[in-house]
């Protein structure tokens, strides 16, 4: 069967959803855990283990988020990485929808935005990008 595109370009689109996902987790662990940028996401967490614990357990995730999303960008243990994502999604979604549904712009939209997401990285994940030097 031969291949749509060439090794390259399938590289490239390897590289391109690594940089997507590595991304996306240190954006929201950044701008909106660390530096506050989207308030809902503190107030979830708060609603789940107490305002006592808010700020700190919201930067807690916040590091998590950005280790996760180097980790996504490494590309080391890649099977690995995107069990523990689908852990921390699995785990956030369940506790925001049981604790905070009212916080949430659109709870079935997120679960179907972050179903995607952890496609794209199980994607990622489990396919081998092609050599250089191999034909295409």
């Amino acid at each position: 069967m031969a291949r749509l595109i060439g090794p390259r370009a399938q590289n490239r689109l390897f590289l391109a959803l690594r940089i997507l996902i590595g991304s996306v987790w240190v954006f929201h662990g950044l701008y909106s855990k660390l530096l506050d940028g989207i308030p809902r996401h503190r107030m979830i967490v708060a609603r789940v283990l107490g305002d006592d614990l808010a700020v700190i357990a919201t930067r807690a995730v916040g590091v998590a988020e950005i280790l996760l999303g180097l980790w996504a960008f490494s590309h080391r243990w890649p099977r690995t990485c995107a069990a523990v994502q689908t852990l921390a999604i699995v785990t956030m979604n369940t506790l925001e929808i049981a604790r905070a549904p009212d916080l949430l712009i659109s709870a079935p939209g997120m679960v179907l935005l972050n179903l995607g997401f952890l496609a794209l990285g199980w994607y990622s994940a489990t396919r081998q990008a092609p050599q250089a030097n191999q034909p295409s």
